[in-house]
């Protein structure tokens, strides 16, 4: 008997039915973390301190050690200023010499008068740690193999934010608390005060006091952010992690949550891989295509959509991401290309390169009847054909491959800048550190055209690793505006390791290059983190307009002085959050 049409097909069939679950390999509920060997703060400290157990509100810029008794200065009320519609962060630290049992985490709600921010606009976690490691050797990035983790200075870090409501506090510990609120869009403007409370089974309740201001200005929803955010889905590791088969309701079903959080900072593109390996398995879980293709007896080609039509309505009409579909790649890292065989019935890698004559065969019948799929689901002209980091040569070749299928298409390409392929492609995202310049740059604009700037694991600085300081995740966003790009792409949202919850290490790269949020649907520091940046950009762009249309130059000078402080000769490893928290306060003083 003959196999199967489509050799994923038969690779799905035997992939055993399971259902999400806790397991130890695979914690997605509590999970004990690794143990931190730096030095720690020894009894002596801790027993010096008054109090047995203490809580201050701390600072959203700095990691505190698990270990060590916090450097705080106590506070009781924490004061910020936020517009409607808009996600605030604040950080508390709980610290204690005695164990705490069932320690949880309260948030009144919010009052202004008869006004109200409920309790349920205000998410507070308690915030774990994870194994992080270093930059290179010479701190001047974070690219390169490290697969002996034993030769790299590895320490626990607090950024993962739980899930977990109730849990133990060990003594001589610092429990850090992350608190999040979503003023919601219909919120009256004025003062809001409320409070937090930690309390436990042998813990008398402790509070602290929460002050919002609400600014008389209203932030759009995520999805109309006019800034173009790019994080990289993989949906691969989300199947891994909780055990489920690929592209069942089950892989759906824990992927929604997931891919919600990107929804609501506002991303505009759905990652879809449309060979074998695009990316030569840089992953733990590596990115199968999504497309299945055969070579039938007659040397014409055949093709399957069936799982890039259910990934990319997935994402569209589940989770609401619609505006770009990415896909990669007509180059990838490894020249090899997969199908089915029907003459040998079998799955043959094709060798080939961007201008041999098998190479255009490959993907030119591939693209025109991709492009015929795509406009009969009417998503040609969201779809995007896309490399990163190739170079000028090879990419010449494949445009020219493209452009022949459909000249239509639209194509996009992370990596250095060229001026010879600048004008076909549609979405340019530079590395960071290089520039449009502003003839090309209003071209683009005029055209519709995206022109991001992004971040891999070749920046020291700015970076989102689990060791960078988290001011500089804000930063980025910062930057990107500062440039005069449209959004910012960044290649890993969630591309797990083989434990992230417990070790962000990964084997090639720094920790926490592979992923910014963690199973279990857990946010990050990072993220949240991001998030603001993403938010202030949005901001910057209203008040530009405004400023504009009511010719207020002052204010409009103003602000693009404070903008424009944000390239990189002006960062250090030290001063990202000192330019954040001034430039922020400038920009909610408005």
């Amino acid at each position: 008997m003959r196999k199967p049409f489509f050799y994923c097909v038969m690779l799905l069939a035997c992939i055993c039915t399971v259902t999400a679950q806790q397991t130890d390999k695979y914690p997605l509920g509590d999970y004990t973390e690794l143990t931190d060997t730096k030095p720690y703060d020894d009894p002596e400290v801790w027993n010096r301190l008054s109090e047995q157990t203490s809580l201050s509100w701390g600072s959203i810029d700095v990691r505190y050690p698990k270990l060590s008794v916090p450097q705080v200065i106590k506070t009781a009320r924490w004061q910020t200023k936020a517009w409607k519609g808009e996600r605030v962060n604040a950080q508390a630290v709980l610290w204690t010499k005695t164990d705490l049992q069932d320690a949880s985490i309260a948030v009144s709600d919010l009052k202004n008068g008869s006004a109200i921010i409920p309790s349920s606009a205000a998410t507070a976690g308690f915030l774990r740690y994870v194994m992080t490691d270093e930059l290179s050797k010479d701190r001047t990035t974070g690219c390169g193999h490290r697969e002996n983790k034993a030769e790299w200075d590895s320490s626990m870090v607090a950024d993962a934010i739980d899930i977990i409501k109730v849990r133990e506090v060990k003594a001589m510990t610092t429990q850090p608390i992350w608190l999040n609120v979503w003023v919601p869009r219909e919120t009256k403007p004025g003062k809001y005060k409320g409070t937090l409370t930690v309390s436990g089974r042998n813990l008398a309740p402790m509070n602290l006091q929460i002050e919002i201001e609400v600014i008389n200005r209203t932030l759009p929803a995520p999805k109309d952010w006019a800034f173009h955010l790019d994080l990289w889905q993989n949906p691969y590791a989300v199947a891994r992690y909780h055990q489920v088969p690929l592209w069942s309701r089950e892989h759906f079903d824990a992927m929604l949550p997931v891919m919600k959080i990107l929804a609501n900072i506002g991303q505009k593109v759905i990652t879809t891989s449309i060979m074998h390996r695009p990316w030569a398995g840089q992953t733990e879980d590596h990115f199968d295509s999504m497309i299945s293709r055969m070579k039938k007896l007659d040397g014409s080609w055949a093709y399957d959509y069936t799982v890039f039509d259910k990934w990319v309505e997935f994402m569209m009409y589940e989770v609401g991401i619609d505006q770009q579909i990415g896909c990669y790649t007509l180059i990838p890292w490894a020249l090899k290309f997969d199908y089915f065989d029907q003459a040998t019935n079998r799955v043959v890698f094709l060798e080939t390169k961007p201008g041999e004559a098998a190479y255009e065969d490959y993907w030119g019948s591939f693209l025109k009847d991709f492009a015929r799929h795509l406009k009969q689901k009417g998503w040609f002209d969201k779809t995007v054909i896309s490399m990163d980091e190739r170079g000028m040569e090879p990419m010449k070749e494949a445009i020219k491959v493209i452009r022949k299928a459909d000249p239509n298409f639209k194509i996009s390409l992370a990596g250095n800048y060229h001026a010879e392929i600048e004008a076909d492609l549609y979405d340019y995202s530079l590395a960071y550190g290089q520039n449009f310049s502003p003839e090309e740059k209003e071209a683009r604009d005029k055209a519709g055209k995206i022109s991001r700037v992004y971040t891999c694991c070749a920046e020291a600085l700015p970076n989102i690793f689990t060791f960078s300081p988290p001011a500089e995740a804000t930063w980025t966003i910062w930057h990107a505006v500062a440039g005069n790009y449209s959004g910012y792409l960044r290649w890993a949202y969630n591309s797990w390791t083989q434990d992230p919850l417990r070790d962000s290490r990964f084997r090639t790269w720094a920790a926490g290059d592979c992923y910014m949020v963690y199973p279990g649907v857990r946010s990050s520091i990072r993220m949240e983190r991001l998030t603001e940046g993403l938010q202030d950009a949005e901001k910057i762009r209203i008040l530009r307009e405004e400023f504009t249309a009511k010719g207020q130059k002052s204010k409009l000078n103003r602000l693009n002085a404070i903008v424009s402080e944000f390239m990189p000769d002006r960062l250090t490893h030290e001063n990202a959050a000192e330019m954040i928290n001034g430039a922020r306060k400038v920009l909610n003083g408005f």
